[in-house]
């Protein structure tokens, strides 16, 4: 007599020696695994290698390669009292980084952010909203293009 609810045989049953057991074939269950594993990478090996992509680019996030960065704070270094690489900067430093562009603006965005003040000169030319593109800003006693570049 077995009590279906709980799978629980009673003495009764086990008289004959069976023991409620029954006999299954040997399967070979690393067989069929492999076999199986090679029927799903067969139909969605595309949608796996597309989503492996994905993830690998989502990896990528977090740190920028150390010679990149190293070569972003040469420039930074180079151009500290004003920050603002040009757009011909921005690409020529993209080229020799490989990174993108923006990379290279968040980056500066970010590092400015962070680790830049603008002398006192400075400030007053920002709050006065100087923005004339071709015009020479002097600071420190040195003439600095809209480019970021300087001249006596």
């Amino acid at each position: 007599m077995t009590d279906d609810k709980f799978g629980v045989c009673s003495s009764e049953d086990d008289q004959d020696g069976s023991g409620g057991e029954t006999e299954l074939p040997e399967l070979d269950a690393s067989a069929e695994d492999r076999e199986l594993k090679h029927q799903l990478l067969r139909k969605y090996s595309g949608y796996l290698s597309s989503l492996r992509q994905e993830l690998s680019k989502k990896k990528k996030k977090g740190k920028l390669p150390k010679d990149a960065r190293q070569q972003l704070l040469n420039w930074w270094e180079l151009h500290y009292k004003w920050p603002y690489p040009s757009e011909t900067q921005k690409v020529a430093l993209a080229e020799s980084t490989g990174l993108d562009l923006k990379q290279i603006n968040n980056w500066f965005i970010n590092q400015r952010k962070r680790h830049w003040k603008p002398s006192e000169d400075m400030q007053f030319v920002v709050m006065d909203g100087y923005h004339a593109p071709n015009a020479a800003l002097y600071m420190d006693g040195q003439y600095f293009m809209g480019d970021g570049f300087l001249f006596s």
